[in-house]
């Protein structure tokens, strides 16, 4: 094996053709120089250099040993810059696993901020619910995971723990709907009404807790996994269904939405390795927090769900 630091010195010897001009272009003495040619010669078993009246020529093996050389040496210095690239988040890459209603909104543009900012950086993102999402995490399959905190199968345990957003569950009535005019709504106003939910959605899990804390047991009719399938029933007048304030920009025109004074909540959080991460996880996590900000902001003076009558 060569040394990488010995055919520095040879192919500074070769570019400048002396030793005396490639050790003062290294800052070596000459007998230093010397040195880690002889050294180099007897590593690679021949002579490289020959001195002449007009300077250093390179032997037929030290012509060889020169195109490998700066071969070795380029790819080096390009594993140099590439290697501060990503310490500094401009390069590598940056593996996101998060659950849909998220996807909807501040993901997506998190995402395309950060893509304009860092473009080399190569971003995936996974769409999964919170529980299919962790093991890949803790697989190194992933390197954060924006994570529901009402996902029953969340088990946060040995990872970092970000707060994004205090996300309300809104109630989502059709336009004609008699409770549709009320600027404000508690969740007992809604104990007779048909319900709209999927079986094992976090949704269905904190409306049933909300509910039973309210004195009353939601009557669910209709089942549906995909909110576009929820808002079509909603809009249709079939029930009513719980939206995350996430989801808000997706609401369709014929359908109201209300905020709910005694409402579920759930806590929207970025789950971390707490050991090594990327580079490039803590810029991106700052920018999630941003759009979480910007997009809550957004969203309350849309749909000015307090005072908004239709």
């Amino acid at each position: 094996m060569f040394d990488a630091a010995r055919l520095n010195v040879f192919r500074a010897v070769a570019e400048h053709g002396s030793i005396s001009a490639a050790a003062e272009r290294l800052s070596f003495t000459q007998p230093a120089v010397s040195r880690q040619i002889a050294t180099l010669e007897r590593e690679a078993g021949t002579q490289l250099l020959e001195r002449t009246p007009r300077g250093i020529r390179l032997t037929d093996p030290g012509r060889v040993l020169l195109e490998h050389a700066e071969a070795i040496l380029d790819r080096m210095a390009a594993a140099r810059a590439q290697l501060e690239a990503v310490a500094r988040a401009e390069d590598g890459r940056l593996r996101i696993g998060s659950f849909p209603t998220a996807n909807a909104t501040v993901v997506p543009r998190a995402v395309a901020a950060f893509a304009r900012a860092r473009p080399h950086v190569e971003l995936s993102l996974v769409e999964a619910t919170s529980s299919e999402n962790l093991p890949a995490l803790r697989a190194g399959e992933l390197d954060l995971v924006v994570a529901s905190s009402i996902d029953a199968g969340v088990d946060a345990g040995g990872l970092e723990v970000v707060e994004l957003i205090d996300d309300p569950l809104l109630v989502a009535l059709s336009i004609d709907h008699p409770l549709a005019r009320r600027p404000r709504l508690r969740l007992r106003d809604l104990a007779g009404e048909t319900w709209i939910e999927a079986r094992h959605a976090d949704c269905r899990r904190a409306l049933d807790r909300a509910a039973a804390a309210a004195g009353f047991e939601p009557r669910i009719r209709f089942g549906t996994e995909q909110w576009v399938g929820k808002q079509g029933l909603v809009a249709a007048g079939v029930g009513i269904a719980l939206i995350p304030g996430l989801a808000i920009a997706t609401a369709r025109e014929d359908v109201v939405l209300r905020s709910l004074q005694d409402g579920p909540r759930r806590r929207v959080v970025v789950l971390l390795p707490s050991g090594y991460r990327t580079p490039a996880a803590e810029p991106f996590v700052a920018l999630l927090r941003q759009e979480a900000d910007d997009h809550c902001v957004a969203c309350l003076e849309r749909a000015r769900l307090d005072t908004l009558v239709h």
